[in-house]
């Protein structure tokens, strides 16, 4: 980013402030708890605790604060996950028409992981219709695809008044 570009976000930011909530909802030890973290602190750590219930964590890229609820994947936790899903901007879950449905398959940096084309066609993503669809394939222990992750969010975001 150049000095200039950086110079006019900066300015937007004075006047234009946008806020989106996102809610990570997957299968236990997907990886939703080291995305919030990389997101939020550029960190990882191999020694991640399992999410009991949800966290929450405030991260302001720019002039967009994102609010990420984090979802346990556990069983137990999963009648809960479209109740942290009715206000946000994005979601990971096809059963809320017209909001925009980001897809992650992280841990691509794990032998044997799918390609992009094998999880698209796994998770059967081409046959949603009814919303925009992304699908990123991403490994938070290496950043791979993090920044792309977080401009499309950005991208995203709905401007608040």
């Amino acid at each position: 980013m150049g000095l200039w570009e950086a110079f006019l976000n900066w300015l937007r930011s004075l006047f234009f402030k946008q806020e989106m909530e996102l809610s990570l909802i997957g299968l236990q030890n997907a990886g939703k708890t080291s995305l919030v973290n990389v997101i939020a602190t550029g960190g990882y750590s191999e020694d991640m605790i399992p999410t009991v219930g949800f966290n929450m964590k405030k991260v302001t890229k720019g002039n967009v604060t994102i609010k990420l609820w984090d979802l346990g994947g556990q069983p137990r936790f999963r009648s809960m996950w479209e109740r942290y899903c009715r206000a946000v901007s994005v979601i990971v879950k096809p059963s809320l028409s017209g909001i925009p449905l980001l897809v992650l398959g992280n841990k691509i940096d794990k032998p044997g992981a799918l390609s992009k084309q094998a999880f698209t066609d796994e998770m059967g993503l081409k046959s949603i219709t009814d919303r925009e669809v992304c699908c990123y394939m991403i490994s938070c222990k290496n950043s791979t695809n993090i920044d792309s992750v977080i401009d499309w969010l950005v991208k995203h975001s709905k401007s608040k008044s």
